[in-house]
């Protein structure tokens, strides 16, 4: 029987958890999820920990912060000004804005979660909406290529 490897192709199911119990993915067996190995498509301390498991093996990884989207970073919480947005969108607290921003001498593309909302300022949030939170994952490997 084959055993998932460093580069290996694999299919899994998969629920990730905070700890608060709060459900923040789940992958069933009915659309489940195939990929490469270090295609960074999982945190890699999540894949590390999957190497070695066999077809039908499950196994849970409880990840800190660092080990998955890292630490919240303050600095990543900014105050824009309301006239940023225009006319074309109206920010509300929890929506998730693709804003462009400038990092070395480039554009991007990068999603912000809005804050808080005032006549003149938005708050908005860089940080991913994992970061900051111990992640537990449950992986059970269906299929391995």
């Amino acid at each position: 029987m084959s055993v998932v490897k460093e580069d290996s192709t694999i299919t899994i199911t998969y629920e990730g958890k905070l700890d608060n119990g709060h459900v923040f993915k789940k992958i069933n067996e009915d659309e489940p999820l195939t990929l490469k190995l270090g295609n960074q498509e999982l945190p890699p301390t999540l894949e590390k920990e999957l190497v070695g498991l066999k077809e039908g093996e499950s196994k849970t990884v409880r990840l800190s912060p660092e080990e998955g989207y890292g630490a919240r970073q303050k600095i990543l919480v900014q105050d824009l000004g309301r006239e940023t947005f225009g006319d074309k969108i109206t920010p509300k607290p929890g929506m998730i804005l693709s804003l462009k921003v400038e990092k070395d001498g480039e554009m991007h593309q990068v999603p912000a979660t809005v804050m808080e909302v005032t006549e003149k300022k938005v708050v908005v949030d860089y940080n991913h909406p994992l970061a900051g939170h111990h992640l537990t994952y449950t992986v059970t490997v269906l299929k391995i290529k």
